[in-house]
């Protein structure tokens, strides 16, 4: 390292982070915490990052949620029935619900939501495909009528990540999926401060003293959503070494995930507490299959031949308990795990991938890989990816922008020379890949499907054997089929599984909910 990077380095870990104005502070218990990463996009539905996800989960409640045994419980949901045929569906919202601006929740609401979330959701878009009419019924009730029986109607309501199926006032569901939402008015226990939201620096919440939490205790994403504090505060701090410094000297209260390069001394800490508030996760590889050369399957298994699980999961989380290679697209010793993978092995075969371009016709044109340079948690991954792609014989252009930037841009489907993409990098959590019908990427309905756009017909067919069907075999069966067909058809590959851990100040911050994704009620502030 150079002196001039140095001083940078030392300058931008001592920078000082922003002042609370003291009316904010004066009688309140004030939560002040670093999230995964800086937070733009506001709209839960229309994008599947987590740091939007998680803002979703603050200010948004939803019908169902997965408690801590993986069981789907009702969470704004009072009762709920299904006929002898499984067809016909009936629901009736809890007493007492209502939005931030007072106004009561109904089923119009929900039937609004569920539509918007239906086309933008890959198992919205397969549940809306099977069903018939979703209408008000009774007295805060609404009724959804199947053409055939749906096998996943409580696990598509319950989605714990990707795009979970939110509750907003209708006229903000009205909202065209392919359009941001601008009002975030929700239904959830916190409340969004759009006055005094800055991104790069400050997202701040409030307690929703009118939110009518469950009677259960907390399990998951299900059970009483309770609020100890009185506002709550994500400060953005892209740098690992300046949210250290920050916890270590009580600036702030949570980091929401860890950097793992500084595991080792924030593990041994007095002051501090490292603590499992989520489920491990895992890197995948994406590429674009909308334009060349991935849109040829061959090149695409060439890409993902290049894959070292080893040297990419050390290099981005350095201590290896916090890392372990896995060659199935679920979660490793999880119900659909299976070590039927073809061709992946997730080591190197650079001589084979070789001769695939070669058979395949890559022109050498340089493929774009994007990275994420001010994120942490992902940023180490592409350079290590880079070499091992030149390795197998690809032309690589990697491209650094932050991750807002990088976001925005996965979604633009222009060439890779005029501001498109070929591939990138990103993580997922169990909660994310321990079912076909959660997995954002796992589409093959072209550009209707997520990010990269893969057309693969079969692939949609045995999507929708599985939700049709409700036997563990059966599904464990499909589970497999279409592993095997995603990795024949090259459409992404997983880089190995990571543990994400959070880090909070010892006797100052309790009550962390272990979730299927990072959530911040029941927390308390001493």
């Amino acid at each position: 390292m150079t002196r001039s990077s140095f001083m940078r380095f030392v300058g931008a870990a001592l920078l000082p982070l922003p002042a609370v104005p003291a009316s904010a502070q004066e009688g309140a218990k004030v939560l002040r915490m670093v999230p995964q990463t800086d937070l733009k996009i506001l709209d839960p539905i229309w994008t599947t990052a987590f740091v939007t996800r998680d803002h979703g989960y603050m200010i948004y409640d939803t019908l169902f949620g997965i408690d801590a045994e993986g069981k789907v419980q009702p969470q704004m949901v009072d009762k709920y029935s299904a006929s002898p045929n499984a067809k016909t569906w009936t629901f009736t919202l809890r007493k007492g619900l209502a939005f931030h601006d007072g106004k009561p929740v109904t089923s119009a609401d929900v039937i609004a939501s569920l539509t918007r979330w239906g086309k933008r959701d890959s198992l919205g878009q397969k549940m809306f495909a099977a069903l018939d009419t979703i209408e008000v019924s009774g007295d805060n009730g609404w009724r959804m009528v199947f053409k055939e029986p749906f096998g996943m109607v409580l696990e598509a309501l319950a989605k714990p990540s990707g795009s979970p199926a939110f509750i907003m006032p209708k006229r903000v569901a009205d909202t065209p999926a392919d359009k941001q939402i601008d009002d975030y008015t929700g239904s959830g226990p916190y409340i969004f401060k759009k006055d005094e939201f800055r991104s790069g620096d400050k997202v701040v919440y409030l307690k929703n003293t009118h939110y009518v939490p469950r009677s259960e205790a907390p399990s998951g994403l299900a059970g009483g959503k309770r609020v100890y504090v009185d506002r709550v505060e994500w400060i953005i701090l892209k740098d690992a070494q300046t949210q250290v410094n920050a916890i270590k000297t009580g600036e702030v209260d949570l980091l929401s995930w860890m950097p793992s390069d500084h595991y080792a001394a924030l593990r041994i800490d007095p002051k501090l507490e490292v603590v499992e508030a989520t489920t491990a996760g895992s890197y995948f590889l994406h590429l674009n299959h909308h334009i060349p050369p991935f849109d040829n399957p061959k090149i695409a298994r060439a890409a993902i031949m290049a894959i070292n699980q080893e040297a990419l999961l050390r290099a981005q989380m350095v201590y290896r308990d916090l890392y372990k290679p896995c060659t199935s697209i679920y979660p490793c010793g999880s119900l659909l795990a299976s070590d039927k993978t073809s061709y992946f092995t997730g080591k190197p075969q650079f001589e084979e991938a070789k001769k695939l371009l070669k058979e395949a016709g890559y022109d050498g044109k340089p493929v774009v890989l994007m990275q994420p340079s001010d994120f942490n948690l992902l940023n180490k991954l592409p350079p290590v990816m880079a070499q091992l792609l030149k390795q197998a014989g690809f032309n690589v252009d990697m491209q650094s922008m932050d991750w807002p930037t990088l976001l925005m841009r996965r979604a633009r489907k222009d060439p890779a020379d005029q501001g498109g993409w070929n591939l990138f990098i990103t993580g997922w959590g169990a909660s994310d890949n321990m079912n076909p019908m959660y997995f954002a990427p796992l589409t093959g309905n072209g550009e209707k499907g997520w990010f990269g756009w893969a057309t693969d017909p079969k692939l949609e067919q045995l999507k929708s054997e599985f939700v049709a069907t409700t036997d563990p075999a059966v599904r464990k069966r499909l589970a497999e089929a279409i592993q095997i067909d995603a990795y024949d058809n090259g459409l992404f590959a997983p880089l190995g599984e990571q543990k994400p851990l959070s880090v909070l100040r010892r006797g100052v911050v309790s009550g962390i909910v272990k979730a299927p994704v990072n959530v911040f009620w029941n927390i308390k502030k001493n």
